[in-house]
């Protein structure tokens, strides 16, 4: 025994602890320092922990009883992480039995539970929806539905103003329109369409993409006893909120929704604001046309559940795209628009000075939702111009290329470029992974020089996208093989330590900077939300332990730079969860 756990025992005694306390708390002392899925493993996937706290040597794997099943050799990491140190790997891929276990490393005891079963991961890919029904407004969640965190309805929004900034002849400044349901964005009580528009392409493309698993997802929501698949009526509580939005007179879309002013610390219901509909801009003009085009490819398979729907959403996606015409740079830019007109906004801006990529995702939607030639004029040109990786709600065409190289079949003579988007995007993977499995954590999220910014663990989930999307078009285990790596690195894996989703695992956020969290009286957060992640960049002026970029997390509700939640986090982490599910057995 090490003088550290010496030193632990002697204090505990003092104490006047047994004997088996004594042991229980060496063991939660040692657990920190040993990273790993803190919710499980597929009995055929990776599974992997690392060791930040040890010697070469063996390592066990011990069930509930402390029988070990299955013993390794510790291997030491080729690169260094962010911090400088070197780790060690426990890979015990090959050991596969179901049951309930903990890894044990002499030198750092006992790392937390987790378990070894089929669909061990369907509590987080259910949740990571489910959280999204926990933003709904404009209605009462039900205990029935939402347990202990049920609450009053707030934001009713049926009687919205136009903002000054938002007033055209046929809807002046002051004028009442109605604009209810919708997420509520993130930890405000606030809804955007750029960021609404990437998180609801993200679901659309996860039921498009796995339609046969979605339709077996049963999420415990209001419209669940109905005949579309739970992923479906949940986007469209949001989806049906974006369609008010559209100014009906000329297809423009407004911004956002939203206070004047970040409400305070409240439950929705006591949040009584006045509320604006505020600059109709470009960005948000064609993320909403390339939404509602995706949608109508998806919603005309349910003519009788949602009669007309798919109509509408095309109807509106193509009148959207006729303002975006003749309206091609409107830059919503809130600092100069505050010198013009008021009330001033100061929430959230999500403002974007560039809208190649808005115009490249649109064009591609609608190109696929109608084969018209005046959409593809937009995308034939400068394949590898303002693509990132990975998608954000401010950089979109890979979204498009993602769309595109699903619906290849759709090339001509006259689009020859379509038969390159599967060839760009399998090399984008390919750059991804390159090297990941030298670095200190064995995951695409921790390969240098990986940039930990503000909703980082969104990046993660997001390049998990990406990686499925490989696996997809070539069905190669590789691509899949990471992306199971990346949600590993989301539920522990990482130099910080968390399981980031709230309510699953040993550690995870318990003060979130999410109003309803710390605003109900339950102790607990409200479940299956995504906090942001690790960020040195202190944005809030809460001070981190550590701004090693990888460690720069802290668990505090002041911390909206490292801790808020989102719902364009949220819904890659669904895409990304439900992906997983659906391909278990191909791991």
């Amino acid at each position: 025994m090490n003088h550290k756990r010496l030193i632990i025992i002697l204090l505990l005694v003092t104490v006047g602890l047994g004997r088996s306390q004594i042991f229980a708390q060496i063991e939660l002392a040692g657990n920190a320092n040993i990273r790993l899925n803190q919710i499980g493993f597929y009995p055929n996937g990776a599974k992997i922990a690392i060791l930040t706290y040890t010697k070469p040597g063996k390592y066990y794997v011990q069930n509930a009883n402390k029988k070990t099943v299955f013993t390794g050799e510790l291997k030491q990491s080729s690169q260094p992480a962010f911090s400088g140190k070197y780790t060690f790997i426990a890979d015990f891929s090959a050991f596969n039995i179901p049951g309930k276990y903990r890894v044990y490393d002499p030198e750092s005891g006992y790392s937390y539970p987790f378990t070894i079963q089929p669909s061990v991961l369907k509590p987080i890919a259910d949740a990571s929806i489910k959280a999204l029904y926990f933003q709904r407004a404009s209605i009462a969640l039900d205990e029935k539905y939402a347990g202990k965190w049920h609450r009053a309805e707030g934001h009713p929004d049926e009687k919205v103003l136009i903002h000054p900034s938002a007033a055209s002849d046929k809807r002046p400044a002051g004028t009442v329109i109605s604009s209810p349901r919708g997420w509520y964005d993130a930890g405000d009580y606030n809804k955007y369409i750029v960021n609404s528009g990437i998180s609801t392409a993200t679901l659309l493309s996860l039921y498009e993409d796995f339609p046969a698993y979605m339709k077996t997802v049963q999420l415990n929501i209001p419209e669940s006893s109905n005949q579309l698949p739970d992923v479906l009526d949940e986007i469209l509580w949001n989806l049906r909120w974006m369609l008010t939005m559209q100014d009906p007179n000329d297809g423009g879309v407004y911004h956002k929704l939203t206070n004047a002013n970040f409400d305070k610390i409240v439950m929705p219901d006591k949040a009584n604001a006045v509320r604006y509909v505020v600059q109709k801009s470009t960005a948000a003009t064609l993320d909403f046309a390339a939404v509602m085009a995706q949608a109508s490819r998806i919603f005309k398979k349910f003519p009788a559940q949602v009669p007309g729907l798919a109509d509408s959403c095309l109807n509106a996606a193509e009148l959207a795209w006729q303002w975006a015409i003749k309206n091609p740079a409107v830059i919503y830019d809130q600092d100069e628009m505050n010198t013009t007109f008021s009330p001033k906004i100061s929430t959230g801006a999500y403002g974007d000075k560039y809208l190649s990529d808005e115009w490249f995702w649109a064009g591609a939607e609608l190109f696929v939702a109608t084969d018209k030639d005046e959409y593809y004029s937009k995308i034939k040109t400068g394949k590898n111009n303002g693509i990132s990786i990975p998608a954000s709600w401010a950089k979109v065409k890979l979204l498009g290329i993602y769309t595109l190289a699903q619906h290849a079949a759709l090339q001509t003579a006259d689009n020859p470029k379509l038969a390159e988007m599967e060839e760009l995007l399998l090399s984008f993977a390919d750059n991804l992974i390159e090297g990941a499995d030298s670095n200190a954590y064995q995951t695409v999220m921790t390969k240098a020089p990986a940039k930990f910014q503000w909703g980082s663990n969104g990046d993660a989930a997001n390049q998990g996208i990406l990686l499925i999307k490989a696996y997809q078009l070539s069905r190669n285990k590789k691509y899949l093989n990471y992306a199971l790596g990346n949600l590993d690195y989301i539920l522990e894996r990482n130099a910080a330590g968390y399981s980031y989703v709230t309510g699953y695992g040993s550690k995870t956020p318990m003060h979130p900077h999410h109003r309803p969290s710390i605003a109900d009286g339950v102790k607990e957060p409200v479940p299956g939300l995504l906090s942001g992640g690790p960020n040195p960049g202190m944005q809030d002026g809460v001070k981190l332990v550590s701004v090693v970029p990888d460690e720069a997390f802290i668990d505090d509700d002041r911390s909206y730079a490292t801790n808020e939640i989102a719902i364009n986090w949220n819904a890659p982490l669904a895409y990304l969860a439900n992906a997983i599910q659906a391909l278990q057995k191909e791991l």
